[in-house]
């Protein structure tokens, strides 16, 4: 998952990439001798404990009523983690033994921990998930962990605002996107766009412009960074242009709610997010204002394809849990579509199932609907243990674009060249 904690976790994996590496955990891949086990037959029995972030870590418990009702015998414990922590206490417990039954890890996580981790038992079928999503369970050929839930990243806008400004229907292209941030300004918006200026994961938030400019971070096998391309060039270009031109703040408030707020007022009418604003723009705005804003896909460059950034949470169990077979079980009961969709009217996670989003209850809402076309075109970080160093010496690089003036072009051939020194992992 890469959502509200990715301005909170930087420090944290830092560190836990060096520590992992310290404790020997060099490789990409999970254990290559490690073997799945089977699911038992009958009810999930005895103590099972369970670390989950954010919502989920507080509405998890009251969620699992049906499962215990279901499995008289056994008994859940879920702790709530902050997601400030969460990745520095799942490396503490690793390295000392004490490791809950049941983690919830960002699907960018993975390879940090993937050696710590069990493999999944065959009996869990994730045939009708999101292919993407299964994929960054994959580390060496096996997989470790289930895709709990998904996300990816739309433009919200507001609908009011933009056809009061002259247009229709919101562009599908770059120049569309500009000329439509020039004219939420020029009708009033003090910025037309809220766009990442630099800090944690800023790098990571512009990708989507990246690949629906056919650039990519990487050649496919993972063997070669691709930094220093024109496509890559050409996007960090694009999303300088609008800092340059005054469309954008270079200099942001960070405070928590301010990109709500200024998107509720009316100063800055579009910003790029995930799904988990909807709610909280209701919230701030109020009931009637659900009708004012719309969100829609990423607006692709000329020849390109919109391509969005895919994130979220995998459910995994860890080597050392003492009650791994009831926990496997309660991760394929969250598994079911039926269920995804009761978590998603519970806390609004995206099902990670496919068959969830043929339910009323996701597709009823066109800009959940928007989600789950956007999630056709997506890709994901570099599953890489060295990424989160990479991914940072990036962030410098975008900061000093939008901040500093740096050539875009200068930009990205350092990050070439530190990324190159930094290697693939390999």
């Amino acid at each position: 998952m890469i959502r509200r904690r990715w301005m909170t976790v930087a420090a944290a994996a830092l560190v836990t990439t060096a520590l992992l590496s310290a404790c020997g955990r060099e490789s990409d891949a999970g254990d290559d001798d490690a073997v799945a086990a089977e699911i038992s037959d009958g009810p999930a029995t005895g103590e099972v404990t369970i670390w989950a972030q954010g919502t989920e870590g507080e509405a998890l418990q009251d969620f699992l009523a049906p499962f215990e009702a279901e499995n008289p015998d056994v008994d859940i414990t879920v702790t709530a983690v902050p997601w400030d922590s969460a990745q520095n206490k799942y490396q503490t417990a690793v390295a000392g033994g004490t490791t809950p039954d049941i983690g919830m890890l960002g699907t960018d996580w993975m390879p940090t921990f993937g050696e710590a981790l069990q493999p999944t038992p065959e009996q869990i079928d994730t045939s009708g998930m999101f292919p993407v999503s299964v994929g960054t369970t994959e580390l060496g050929g096996t997989h470790y962990g289930v895709p709990w839930y998904v996300e990816t990243r739309l433009i919200f806008y507001r609908v009011d605002l933009m056809q009061a400004a002259g247009f229709d229907t919101f562009p599908t292209d770059w120049e569309g996107l500009r000329e439509l941030a020039r004219a939420y300004q020029a009708n009033g918006a003090e910025y037309g766009i809220s766009l990442p200026s630099g800090g944690w994961n800023s790098f990571l938030s512009i990708l989507p412009f990246v690949w629906s400019n056919n650039g990519e971070v990487m050649n496919a096998d993972q063997s070669e960074w691709t930094f220093d391309t024109p496509e890559m060039a050409a996007a960090l270009e694009f999303v300088a242009s609008f800092f340059a031109e005054g469309l954008a703040n270079p200099n942001p408030d960070s405070e928590t709610g301010s990109i709500a707020s200024r998107f509720v007022d009316g100063s800055v009418p579009m910003f790029l997010s995930g799904p988990w604003d909807v709610p909280g723009l209701i919230t701030a705005g109020g009931a009637e204002f659900a009708d004012q804003f719309a969100v829609a896909q990423i607006p692709a460059a000329p020849g390109g394809t919109s391509t969005s950034f895919a994130a979220g949470a995998n459910l995994v169990v860890f080597d050392n849990a003492e009650n791994a077979d009831a926990a496997w079980k309660i991760i394929q009961w969250l598994s079911q579509p039926e269920v995804q969709v009761e978590w998603f009217r519970t806390v609004n996670d995206l099902p990670a199932q496919q068959a969830a989003w043929e339910d009323g209850a996701v597709t009823q809402d066109p800009k959940v609907a928007a989600f789950g076309e956007q999630l056709q075109s997506v890709k994901t970080a570099p599953a890489l243990t060295v990424w989160p160093e990479v991914s940072a010496a990036a962030d410098t690089q975008l900061e000093q674009v939008i901040r500093g003036g740096k050539d875009p072009a200068t930009a990205l051939a350092e990050l070439q060249a530190a990324a190159d020194s930094l290697g693939t992992g390999e």
